[in-house]
């Protein structure tokens, strides 16, 4: 089935995936792998991410997509998934907000990308509305500098200015207390917004909106395309990795610098992994983990 045959289809994939669990794949056509960058495929200070470079090159020689899952922009991770090797996959940002396509997909009825939440305009004209109305104190990246944020996140000036390129969310600095918080998030709700926290910032962003969702909607994409089910792995170390990590088969928590582990929940049915390592180390670490010795050889024949 070609890709101009794709349909938009937004439901989730949850059929026949127990007995999927049982074995990982030694098809490797059949795999997704969906990851987070900061303090997991990029080392949270350093961004670097050489001890993942083995495995991303094994990765893309027997065709397994890596697909960013991030809460980057789309200026951002267009230039990390170069570096990365990655430009034949498509990738997640904004947490979950949008999904960017290669240009291969260049058939697909929502090429270029798919916007799932509420536009960039709208969100920060409510948040400053809020503001006032109810005298929150917080900063966004609208009303920051590019060395502002650059200052806040180490990034390079032209690094920071790319990351204030946004389409569907607005990264906040929460300067207030936990009950006017509270009070925030319950305002964004009767707005049809929500707040979600990653590795820096919160997230503002249309409600129901979060990397699981995306990550589904896109494994239905490829579903439609190779005619199967994929089995799905992902690897992620923040609260906002959450959602992305229960909807997958297999599920690699990235250990957090100096803090504990995020948590899946008793409902999440998959198969977890908790790394002894942080970063891209950590993330070798949980591949290592989950990829069987034999099916381990399949990806790793050079």
């Amino acid at each position: 089935m070609g890709l101009a045959l794709l349909q938009h289809i937004a439901g989730v994939v949850d059929s026949g995936i127990d007995d999927r669990r049982r074995n990982m794949p030694e098809r490797s056509d059949k795999m997704l792998i969906f990851s987070d960058l900061d303090g997991s495929l990029l080392d949270h200070d350093t961004y670097d991410w050489q001890p993942a470079a083995p495995w991303l090159r094994r990765l893309k020689q027997r065709a397994i997509p890596v697909i960013i899952t991030t809460s980057k922009t789309a200026s951002e991770t267009i230039l990390i998934r170069r570096e990365l090797g990655l430009d034949h996959c498509p990738f997640i940002v904004e947490n979950g907000a949008i999904v960017v396509f290669p240009e291969h997909w260049l058939t697909h009825a929502d090429y270029p990308s798919k916007r799932f939440s509420t536009g960039y305009v709208e969100i920060c004209t409510l948040l400053e509305q809020l503001r006032v109305e109810h005298l929150f104190n917080f900063s966004g990246f609208a009303t920051l500098t590019d060395s502002d944020v650059a200052t806040l996140t180490g990034l390079p000036l032209a690094d920071a200015k790319r990351a204030r390129q946004r389409q569907a969310s607005e990264p906040l600095q929460w300067l207030d207390d936990d009950a006017a918080l509270q009070h925030f998030i319950h305002q964004l709700d009767r707005h049809g917004l929500a707040l979600t926290q990653g590795g820096r910032f919160y997230h503002v962003m249309g409600k129901n909106i979060n990397k699981g969702r995306a990550a589904r909607w896109l494994c239905t994409q490829y579903q439609h395309v190779t005619g199967t089910i994929p089995i799905t792995l992902s690897l992620g170390d923040g609260p906002n990795d959450v959602v992305l990590l229960q909807s997958t088969d297999y599920a690699v928590v990235i250990k957090r610098r100096n803090q504990q582990h995020i948590t899946l929940g008793d409902a999440y049915r998959g198969e977890t992994y908790f790394t002894q390592y942080t970063g891209p180390t950590g993330w070798s670490e949980g591949l290592d983990h989950f990829i069987s010795r034999n099916n381990k050889r399949e990806v790793c024949d050079e």
